[in-house]
């Protein structure tokens, strides 16, 4: 079966390795999108998905756009697909582009629709505090993540799962659901519906959400924490200087002292959150240093009780 992949980010790699590895899958074509600047340098670099296309010796291209492009639409018809596969692709695709394979347009979509349609159902599932996500493969149509499911398979999200452990998790399971279930499409699988209830939307994460408010309880900074950490990571305001913490725990205990004040500076860094809440802050980083235990943070910090991370 012919197949064209259309993804960006690192989390579509193991789909695409995954089908160039498959018996009986011939990728044809990769579409990924633009090159970006990027690093220290702030240099053009291919996207994850481009490069992994151009070292296994695949045709690639990448459109700033797909509406109202001929070229681009001329090429994937050109490549005579039986499916075209999306993975966290992040462009929409006109409904010429899913009508232009033989058998069916497919995304891998990470999360149990319909709850977290949209561009971050990883982040969303970890911050609300749900138990269990995991992986469909559904037929595209015109709407966000509203098509029919072909498959499904769960992953439960333990109290100390990270951002980055669900990430991997998620995308090798994708990997693996996506190469059983496209030949039970070829040989006439067909999609059941999604439920119209419970459904609930991935909205983008913007920079605002990646700074800590301490007027949320532990829990939900603990979440926020393990969603975000290392990388780009979560920060709050010390001493007028951004401060970005890479992991904590929250506490049994609880406080009468103001929100966003410290509770605790003996070893490690503890402030009071919402609901009189204690989080622990066991890693951070201080602005323009590297990251610390918090500890030897605070031997030069000039931190106390009642000392306020709000500014």
């Amino acid at each position: 079966m012919r197949v064209v992949f259309a993804g960006t980010p690192g989390f579509s790699v193991s789909c695409l390795r995954a089908l160039i590895e498959a018996n009986g899958m011939d990728v044809v074509g990769v579409i990924s999108q633009p090159d970006r600047k990027s690093g220290r340098g702030m240099k053009l670099n291919p996207s994850a998905v481009k490069q992994a296309a151009l070292d296994a010796g695949i045709d690639v291209i990448t459109p700033e756009k797909l509406r109202d492009n001929d070229e681009a639409l001329a090429w994937l018809q050109s490549k005579q697909a039986d499916f075209l596969v999306v993975v966290a692709f992040g462009m929409i695709l006109p409904k010429v582009w899913l009508d232009a394979v033989s058998i069916s347009p497919v995304n891998v979509h990470a999360s149990l629709l319909p709850r977290w349609r949209g561009a971050a159902p990883i982040e969303r599932s970890l911050l609300a505090g749900d138990t269990e996500t995991g992986v469909c493969i559904m037929q595209m149509e015109e709407g966000l993540d509203t098509g029919g499911i072909y498959a499904r398979r769960s992953l439960p999200i333990q109290p100390t799962t990270t951002g980055p452990e669900l990430w991997c998790a998620l995308a090798a399971m994708g990997a693996e659901l996506l190469v059983e279930t496209l030949p039970k499409i070829g040989t006439g699988l067909m999609p059941e519906p999604q439920s119209e209830h419970g459904v609930t939307y991935a909205h983008k994460i913007t920079n605002d959400e990646r700074i800590i408010d301490w007027h949320k309880t532990a829990s939900d900074i603990d979440r926020l924490v393990r969603c975000f950490s290392p990388r780009p990571g979560v920060r709050t305001r010390c001493h007028g200087k951004w401060l970005k913490l890479i992991a904590g725990e929250p506490l049994a205990c609880t406080s009468g002292q103001e929100e966003g004040s410290v509770a605790g500076v003996n070893r490690y860094l503890d402030i009071v959150c919402a609901e009189g809440s204690v989080y622990r802050i066991t890693e951070l980083q201080p602005e323009g240093k590297k990251p610390m235990a918090s500890g030897d943070f605070l031997r030069g910090a000039q931190l106390g009780i009642g000392d306020s991370l709000n500014n």
